[in-house]
């Protein structure tokens, strides 16, 4: 098994990297880490808007999964699916606490530092935007607009990790959408949409 992971690390299931990693092969930490902790990263940001705090929540939610690593029973559940929802465990923790607290400053640089400044500064506002908006909305329809449309996960990964039934993850996403069209409106122009 450790001689296929030199070969060709995507192949490998999330949960035999996990037993691997549980049974000391360092590497397979080092290979589930770099597959999985970017989504829970992206995940956390996009709940929390604040890259602070999402570098915290993401650092927990992997400290835990290599915490429960050596009693993983493989086949009962996705590794990826069970570290979505403890990190949304996580950030709602976190947003419960901070309840009234400060607002949405930390946005990532753009990755192409070549980008006309217009358009830079464009997505920039788009971006504040639709965190701002995102922010706005409650909390689980935050969760399952962000797993749905941000993570692109499916409807039966984010029933299982919001432990609710697929039905209800689609009115939560639907609410969400007509909720985010609603507060995003106003600013369609200024953020450069227009209707053609």
């Amino acid at each position: 098994m450790q001689q296929m992971a030199l070969d060709d690390p995507d192949a490998i299931p999330d949960d035999a990297l996990l037993v691997l990693y549980a049974n000391g092969d360092g590497q397979a930490s080092r290979l589930l880490t770099a597959r999985l902790a970017p989504r829970v990263l992206s995940q956390a940001q996009r709940m929390l808007g604040d890259r602070a705090e999402a570098e915290d929540v993401a650092q927990e939610a992997m400290l835990r999964l290599w915490r429960i690593a050596p009693d993983w029973r493989r086949g009962e559940a996705k590794v990826s699916t069970w570290l979505y929802r403890v990190t949304a465990n996580l950030c709602t923790d976190r947003l419960r606490r901070r309840r009234g607290g400060a607002g949405l400053d930390d946005l990532p640089e753009p990755e192409d530092p070549s980008a006309p400044v217009e358009e830079t500064l464009q997505a920039r506002a788009r971006l504040d935007a639709l965190q701002r908006a995102l922010n706005q909305l409650p909390d689980r329809q935050r969760q399952a607009v962000v797993l749905r449309h941000l993570e692109g996960l499916g409807n039966p990964e984010i029933a299982e990790i919001l432990e609710i039934s697929t039905e209800a993850v689609e009115s939560l996403t639907a609410r969400g959408k007509r909720a985010l069209s609603r507060l995003l409106a106003a600013r369609r122009e200024e953020l450069g949409y227009h209707d053609d």
